[in-house]
Formats: C-alpha cells, sequence, structure tokens
C-alpha cells in the first residue's frame, strides 16, 4: 500500500472576497522543501508558495478561475517558486499543472530538466506521484494516459498514493499550445482543477495586436487553452511586471491579485551592481560598434574584460577545485553578425594569449601579458579579500585557459547549442537574443555589453541582466562592462523597481483585488514602462520640474466642490499665516497670506490626497505629482513647503469655459507696461513660490461664463483650486494610467 500522506493544514486568508482555501502542506511539497530549498530560504519559500495557491480558485467548485501575478527579481528564484508551488499543487488535489516554458526550445529544456531533477520523476524508489507529458501530441495514446489518471482521481475507491498529477511542460508557441488545447479537450476536463504557470509571462502570452482591434496567435491560443480548463489557476511568473499591470483590466490576463516574492540573503540585484560600488564600468564609446563606425579590431575594454575573467578563473581553481562554474557573457547586439566578430575576436586572442603563456619566462611576450594580467589582478583585488596572491595564481594560468570553452550561443546555425555546464570549469558564451530572458547562466561573473537601449523599453532592458543572482559569495569577482546609455538606464531602472515592488507589496498586503490598485509608478522619462503593441490605451508620463501643477477642469458638481472647500477650509484653519512682503502698491487681491516651512507629510496626507479632481487627465497629473513628492519624502521625511492662502482669502472671478475649464487661474504682472517697469509692483501669481522648496497655492473663486450676449454671469461661488510648485531639485520621471 501507498505511504500515509500526513499533511499540515494551514488556512489562507483569500484576496478574492471569497471563503479562504485550506492549504495542506504534504508530502510532495515536504519532501521538495527539505531536498531542494536552502534551510535559510525554506520558511519564506514556504510561505510565498502557500500564499500563492490560497489565491487559486478552489477545487472544490466545478467551475472558476483566477490569474495572479507572480513578481520576483531577474534571477532571484522564481523557478523554484513555481517548483515549490506546482509540488503543493499537486498535495492539494490539483489533476493537472500545465507550465509554459519560454519561447525557445533551450528554455524549455532548461525548465523541463530541472523540473524532472527537482521533482525525481526518474527515480525509480519514489512512489509515482505525476505523469509528465513534454509537448504533447494529440494522440490517442497520450490522452488515454492522461484520461487513466484523471478516472484515477474520479474514482472514490482510488488510494490517495496512486493518484498522480499530469504535469505538462509546453512551448510558448501557439502551435504548441493548441495541440496541448486539442489534447485536453479530447480527454475532458470537467472536474479536474488545473494550475496553469506562465514563465516569463510578459513575453509573448500578451495580446500585441491588441491596438490593431485583434488577437496574436500566442495569446489567443491561451486564451482557447483557458477556454478548455473549467476550473484553473493562472499564474504569471515574471521580473518584469509593466507589461501585465498595464494591460486593461478586462483582458483575461489581467491579474486579479499579486504576489511580490523576497529573494534570500545571498541574492545580489541592480542595487549592489549599480549602487555606487566598483562592479559596474563604462564601455567608452570608441569602444562600441555602430552602423557608421565598425570596430577593426577587439576594443581595449573587452581584452581588460576578459583578462579579469581569466584572473577569476584561476583563482576560483585555486579555491574550488574542478567543482562548479565561472562564466563570461559577451552580449554584443541582436545582430548574428556582431556575435561572430565577437566571437572570432576571443577565439584569436585566446589562441595568442595562450600560446605567449607556454612561451618561456625570460620572453619579452610573456613578460608583458603577465604584466597586463597582473593589472587586471590589482583590479580585481579592490573587491576580492581573500583572493591568492599573484604569484600564486601564475602557474595555473595555462590550466585556466585549458578548462575554460568558448561557445556561440544563437540559432545561425538553425538550433541554438545546449551548453553543456559540466564539461568545463569556464565558460565565455557569446550571443544575443538567446541570452536574454531566462536563460541561466551558471556562476557568471563578467559581463561585456556594449548593446544599447534600443527604444528604451524598461522590462527588455532589465531582462538582459543575466548578471543578477546569487552570487554574494564571490559577488567581488563580478564585473559588468556597459556602454554608457545602457549604464544608465540599469541605475534609474533600480528606482523605477523598487518603486514598483513596495505598491505592490502595499497593496498584497491590503488583501484588496489587484484591478483596483491605480497603475502609477515611478520611471524615468528616458525609458518606456514596455512595448506599445501590448496596451490598448494611452497612459501618461511627466517629470514636474520647476514647474506648477494644478487642474485645468475646476467647475465640478456641488457635492464635489464641498468636499474640497471642507478639505481646503480644515487645512488653512491649521496653520499660522502672517502677510507676505511686497510693494504697497498692490491691490487687496494681489495681499497674500504666507505659511512657511509646514511639513510636507502633513500637508500630501491632510490636503492634497483628500481632494477630489473631477478630470481624469487632471488625476492622472496628480498622481504623478503624488509620486514624485512621496519619492522626496521617503528621501527626506522632514520636507517642508510654503503654504500662501492667495488674496488672504478674498474670492476672486475667473472664467470658466464649456468643458468646465478655467481659462486663466493666475493673475498676471502689474504693471504690463511699459515692458521696463512690467512686474514692479506685482510679479504675477506664477513667481509667488519659494526657491528650490514645494510651494501651494490656495485660490478661493467664484467662476464665470458669458451667457451669450456679453454678460459674465455666476455659475458657482467659492469653489477652491491648489496650485502646487514643484522644484527642479524634486523632480522625478513617473508613468499614470
Amino acid at each position: 500500500m501507498p505511504e500515509q500522506e500526513d499533511l499540515l493544514v494551514i488556512a489562507q486568508t483569500s484576496d478574492n472576497n471569497s471563503d479562504p482555501n485550506e492549504i495542506s502542506i504534504g508530502p510532495e511539497a515536504l519532501d521538495f522543501l527539505t531536498r531542494v530549498v536552502p534551510e535559510s530560504s525554506r520558511e519564506i519559500v514556504q510561505d510565498d508558495a502557500v500564499a500563492i495557491l490560497s489565491k487559486a480558485t478552489p477545487t472544490t467548485v466545478s467551475v472558476g478561475n483566477q490569474t495572479g501575478l507572480i513578481v520576483g527579481y531577474v534571477q532571484s528564484g522564481k523557478t523554484m517558486s513555481f517548483e515549490t508551488v506546482a509540488a503543493l499543487a499537486r498535495d492539494n488535489r490539483f489533476q493537472v499543472v500545465i507550465v509554459v516554458a519560454g519561447t525557445s526550445t533551450p528554455l524549455l529544456d532548461q525548465s523541463t530538466s530541472r523540473l524532472r531533477r527537482d521533482l525525481q520523476l526518474d527515480d525509480p524508489s519514489r512512489a509515482r506521484r505525476w505523469l509528465q507529458v513534454v509537448n504533447p501530441s494529440n494522440d490517442e495514446t497520450t490522452a488515454q494516459n492522461i484520461r487513466n489518471v484523471l478516472d484515477d482521481w474520479r474514482d472514490p475507491e482510488t488510494p490517495a498514493g496512486y493518484k498522480k498529477t499530469v504535469l505538462i511542460t509546453v512551448l510558448k508557441h501557439y502551435g504548441r499550445l493548441d495541440t496541448v488545447s486539442q489534447l485536453l479537450s479530447r480527454v475532458g476536463m470537467q472536474g479536474a482543477p488545473t494550475l496553469i504557470i506562465d514563465d516569463e509571462a510578459d513575453q509573448a502570452s500578451l495580446n500585441t495586436e491588441i491596438s490593431q482591434g485583434d488577437e496574436s496567435s500566442t495569446y489567443s491560443s491561451l486564451m482557447a487553452l483557458r477556454g478548455t480548463l473549467p476550473n484553473h489557476t493562472y499564474l504569471q511568473y515574471t521580473a518584469t511586471p509593466q507589461a501585465p499591470l498595464l494591460i486593461n483590466i478586462i483582458d483575461a490576463l489581467s491579474p486579479n491579485f499579486v504576489r511580490v516574492l523576497e529573494p534570500g540573503n545571498q541574492y545580489v540585484g541592480g542595487r549592489e551592481f549599480f549602487g555606487g560600488n566598483s562592479l559596474a564600468r563604462v564601455i567608452p564609446a570608441r569602444d562600441v560598434p555602430t552602423r557608421n563606425s565598425p570596430l577593426s579590431e577587439p576594443p581595449e575594454s573587452l581584452l581588460l574584460a576578459l583578462r579579469i575573467f581569466m584572473i577569476g578563473v584561476a583563482a576560483g581553481l585555486s579555491q574550488n577545485g574542478n567543482v562548479g562554474n565561472r562564466s563570461m557573457l559577451v552580449h554584443p547586439s541582436q545582430l548574428t553578425i556582431q556575435h561572430q566578430e565577437f566571437y572570432s575576436w576571443v577565439r584569436d586572442i585566446f589562441e595568442e594569449w595562450k600560446r605567449v603563456l607556454n612561451l618561456d619566462d625570460s620572453e619579452l611576450d610573456k613578460q608583458d601579458l603577465l604584466e597586463e594580467f597582473r593589472l587586471a589582478y590589482d583590479d580585481l583585488r579592490q573587491t576580492v579579500d581573500d583572493l591568492p596572491e599573484f604569484e600564486a595564481l601564475r602557474p595555473l594560468f595555462r590550466l585556466a585557459f585549458r578548462n575554460t570553452t568558448l561557445l556561440q550561443v544563437n540559432a545561425s546555425g538553425g538550433r541554438t547549442p545546449k551548453v553543456e555546464w559540466g564539461h568545463s570549469y569556464g565558460w565565455i558564451l557569446v550571443g544575443g537574443q538567446s541570452m536574454d530572458r531566462g536563460f541561466t547562466v551558471e556562476g557568471l561573473t563578467v559581463t561585456y555589453m556594449p548593446r544599447g537601449i534600443g527604444v528604451g523599453n524598461a522590462d527588455t532592458i532589465q531582462q538582459r541582466a543575466r548578471f543578477f543572482g546569487y552570487k554574494r559569495s564571490y559577488l567581488g569577482y563580478c564585473r559588468v562592462f556597459l556602454e554608457q546609455g545602457t549604464l544608465t538606464a540599469f541605475e534609474r531602472y533600480v528606482a523605477h523597481e523598487e518603486d514598483i515592488r513596495s505598491q505592490l507589496l502595499a497593496f498584497q498586503d491590503s488583501g484588496r483585488p489587484l484591478d483596483r490598485w491605480k497603475r502609477a509608478f515611478v520611471l524615468d522619462t528616458a525609458l518606456r514602462p514596455c512595448r506599445q503593441n501590448v496596451l490598448d490605451f494611452d497612459y501618461m508620463r511627466g517629470n514636474f520640474s520647476d514647474d506648477w501643477v494644478f487642474p485645468s477642469v475646476i467647475l465640478a458638481s456641488e457635492s464635489i466642490v464641498q468636499q474640497n472647500r471642507g478639505v481646503v477650509q480644515g487645512f488653512v484653519n491649521s496653520l499660522s499665516f502672517i502677510p507676505d512682503a511686497g510693494n504697497a502698491a498692490r491691490t487687496e487681491y494681489q495681499k497674500h497670506n504666507i505659511a512657511t516651512d509646514v511639513g510636507l507629510q502633513a500637508t500630501l496626507e491632510e490636503l492634497l490626497l483628500n481632494l477630489r479632481i473631477p478630470s481624469t487627465v487632471d488625476s492622472q497629473r496628480f498622481t504623478g505629482l503624488m509620486l514624485q513628492l512621496s519619492k522626496a519624502l521617503e528621501s527626506h521625511p522632514q520636507e517642508t513647503c510654503d503654504v500662501i492662502d492667495m488674496s488672504s482669502g478674498l474670492r476672486r472671478e475667473r472664467g470658466v469655459d464649456e468643458n468646465g475649464q478655467v481659462t486663466n487661474l493666475f493673475q498676471g504682472a502689474a504693471p504690463v507696461n511699459p515692458p521696463s517697469r512690467r512686474g514692479e509692483v506685482y510679479p504675477g501669481d506664477r513667481n509667488i513660490h519659494a526657491d528650490g522648496k514645494v510651494t501651494i497655492q490656495i485660490h478661493h473663486l467664484n467662476l464665470m461664463r458669458d451667457d451669450g450676449s456679453g454678460n459674465k454671469v455666476v455659475v458657482m461661488n467659492d469653489v477652491p483650486v491648489v496650485a502646487i510648485w514643484v522644484p527642479a531639485r524634486l523632480a522625478v520621471g513617473w508613468l499614470s494610467e
């Protein structure tokens, strides 16, 4: 008889306003966690998996679906997370798990092999808990095998240990996905709870033809697959969630819950590589090949990167023996012709260096080469505390070269070659797209990437960061060589990534559905969030710098105006004002009351966040403003502002058009003429602000409109309008949907 399945039952609160799912940590998950997950990370990996599955469609209902967004860092352990979720799903009566594993055969092979290894599918001593099918065909044999598994679940007399879970790994390609849909339709999925795991979900899965009112082939096939599954949960795993977050919330792939994965303490990412340390280096412009200025010989920065890498290989062999890997990634562009050029350069350099290292020590060529290696050694010594002495490493140089393999990784030969990591300790991989997202480079220490940012899609740039990962133990050996534009983009992306993760974490903890989250986040104006073709509506972006922010539409319903009156009056009453200084000839409307050094945090919470903004466009701008002020307060919690009660509370008259837009909020300078005396009495409202400091102007308006016969009539009295001056020192790029 099969082993007894002892279960630890954990009741989890669901974020989708339904009863919580009871998640059982059974033998499959316990075995996986014990064997595969490092003890230091075990608890957090388990907790994340339980939290994710608790939001799944309950296995007890016949029809239902959920879509979740699972966000990790690049190279941070997302695969381990979804493996844990898959094992946990098997313990909790999920009958089918489908892993949509990448857009290329190497990525599919990588995921399939890892699942097979980590779930021990080939271990004859384990009870059979899985039926694995890779890129299945729609044939009767495969259908019958799956049908037998599902029938075991339906038969109440089948012992628990004989109930297997179907594990399908499939290429993210419309033809392969259509075959899976046809196969499962043939089998019949009624009463078979299913989990779909979409790895790198922001790539290829989304509808790239939405702006044309059509459906792209892969998206359409995923929709068809989901349509064959009466009870399923769809999990989107990604490190770059911009596109899944920005697609229309009524889209079937728009997530309704989120889980932000926290990496283990050995993980290093953008903060470590681009936080001002010496790991990131600029490739000089003269070393970057362009269409108009191709390179005729290997650039000096490439030679330096190679020497630093080979010193690291020698040190690794000295300290680790012939165990593990050290790798270098050369990523020149997306063009295979440049891959071949860089590959040829590195190959020729290697052959020459190996030849010179075999010369007698008295040879000048060898002495010169060793001196160049000594300079690279000195570079590494700045960041590696336990680096062996140069003279101790010198005898290992020839061994290091013989144990390093050079490989061109692209599909120029018809199929991307597989990296057999066990064959060599050192690897130098030259390639492009094949080594972008999802591709794991074992023991990566040195990256050389003269490639530019292209059109500046933030998610695409970040996915090239194969140098992130669990490498704190050898972080000092790591170097990233980037052209200046790409280096700057990575530095700016760090702030964007941390902002979006912190917002998602707060929303995750709130328990509210993700479709209620306001899509707005910090993003440098040089970057776009994702490719435009997956979005069916526009977003607004901006960066307020020495600029005024105020609503253009100020005529609103009485209820909105009344609420804003109460908010403004309550805030004004809480402050102490004094008359501002100015020319004695000013009119009463040009004399204001001012409160200085008011806490910006309190102003944000008590005034700005409580105002109701009637226009969608104005609301987007105010959301961007809130982001900028919030980022300022993160760095400087004691930031203050000046508050000006314009005209000391007197009501000014302002015109509004038929759309409720103010024709001119700010009063101009006085006098206007002659030009030489303009602003002598009054500089104009726009110039009433503190230097380098947030300034809040509060206007009290009676709104007027032409009645059609040339007469002005009052439309609404006592309408408060708030204008905010943002100084250049608080400039931060943002995006708002």
